[in-house]
């Protein structure tokens, strides 16, 4: 697992757009397209406004989502709100290409099987993503893996349905697909979550995080974030041009 520092939010969201486009231009250049799925969140939405900025193939280019709260269509809540809006709406991104959640069906266990059925079309059986794009809950969460939920046990199914959680439920891509992935991104910033940046990288097991395989992965974290790591070894300190998009 490799980790560089950003001296803020806004720092760490344009790099991770920077890192998303080198790997979509390579997955076009060997696979013919390119296959990622978000996680939401304040920095990422600045992140995929940043990504929305840059010259990708974007015909190639085809998204998916690592959660999504069963919110109502077009809620702030709703991570699609957001993909849509700066990637469809205000971007370059053909609507075909974003592939949603279908929260909007009353099970979320059908719901969970018909995603499962669009990432088997586009991704291959098992589904292999390029990149999948993470965030770090002050809990230990990730995707919408939170801790006690039944769905850390899922061994054997890419997408499931979890339990309430803040009020939603969800839907979320689960251990097995994420370890598939060919890369991991990580998107880790403010001083919330400082501790367990922290813990992850010295190896807490009791981490719903931690379980996320480490090869093939890099942290993009800021400052605030990072204030509890110890300097040196291991860590590639560097700072990004801004996004101003």
């Amino acid at each position: 697992m490799q980790l560089q520092v950003q001296p803020d939010p806004p720092s760490a969201a344009d790099a991770a757009a920077k890192v998303i486009a080198a790997l979509a231009h390579e997955a076009v250049a060997q696979r013919g397209r390119f296959l990622l799925a978000v996680s939401g969140g304040r920095t990422p939405w600045a992140m995929v406004r940043c990504l929305a900025a840059l010259p990708l193939p974007w015909q190639q280019v085809h998204i998916f989502q690592v959660d999504e709260r069963q919110a109502p269509r077009g809620h702030a809540d709703r991570n699609l709100t957001h993909l849509r809006l700066s990637l469809v709406t205000e971007g370059p991104l053909p609507a075909q290409n974003l592939h949603a959640m279908p929260v909007d069906l009353p099970d979320l266990d059908q719901a969970a099987q018909q995603y499962t059925h669009t990432l088997h079309l586009w991704a291959g059986l098992p589904p292999v993503l390029d990149l999948i794009h993470l965030g770090l809950g002050a809990d230990g969460h990730t995707a919408s893996l939170f801790p006690g939920d039944p769905v850390l046990q899922i061994q054997s199914q890419d997408v499931a349905a979890t339990a309430a959680y803040q009020g939603y439920r969800r839907l979320t891509l689960t251990f097995p697909i994420l370890n598939r992935a060919r890369s991991l991104l990580w998107l880790v910033t403010g001083p919330e979550k400082a501790d367990v940046l922290a813990r992850l990288l010295a190896g807490d097991t009791t981490l719903p995080a931690s379980r996320l395989r480490r090869h093939s992965a890099l942290i993009l974290a800021d400052q605030a974030a990072a204030r509890r790591l110890p300097g040196g070894a291991g860590y590639e300190n560097r700072s990004a041009s801004l996004c101003r998009h």
